[in-house]
């Protein structure tokens, strides 16, 4: 009828971590209880993707009808939200329309204006990520001409990068 909050003492019983609720005592003939649990359960990186839980109700009682048992599984899911932000310096670059590339130079100021895009990748939690793999795909030709000369490609962070064969075809 009522609703009332349970008492429960963790502890460690034949290497498995157990919880243990006491339920009422004395409890009357017949009754039947609901029980609600909410766990909160830390450490789950290496659990692969579900959690069991083995519940058992027990009777103190002598000798007891049953015992009865249930096995419960859950979904583990990792929650992390990630950004990337991009930035382009100078934001704007506009080439004169006397410009030409210089074929076969190996002078930057040949193959155009520098422009540098920086792209951060952020973990907004609220779980840690790990593996994560950003593929950045940049349009560097238009048709059969150059719209972008690829020169280099440099990461911070403990970050690992491999690249498109295109970057710096002309060797600048």
């Amino acid at each position: 009828q009522g609703q009332e909050k349970l008492s429960c003492n963790p502890k460690k019983e034949n290497g498995t971590h157990v919880v243990l609720c006491e339920l009422g005592n004395p409890m009357k003939a017949g009754a039947r209880i609901t029980v609600d649990m909410e766990l909160s359960v830390s450490g789950l990186e290496d659990m692969g993707d579900a959690v069991t839980f083995h519940l058992q109700l027990r009777s103190k009682n002598s000798p007891s009808p049953s015992n009865a048992s249930v096995t419960v599984t859950v979904p583990v899911e990792a929650e992390a939200e990630m950004e990337l932000r991009g930035n382009s310096l100078p934001a704007i670059t506009v080439l004169p329309t006397s410009w030409h590339r210089v074929e076969g130079s190996k002078r930057l100021e040949d193959h155009g204006i520098k422009v540098e895009h920086v792209y951060e990748l952020h973990n907004k939690g609220p779980g840690t990520v790990s593996g994560v793999t950003l593929s950045l795909t940049v349009p560097h030709l238009l048709g059969d001409h150059v719209l972008l000369y690829l020169l280099e490609l440099g990461t911070e962070g403990g970050m690992n990068c491999s690249h498109h064969p295109a970057l710096n075809p002309a060797q600048v």
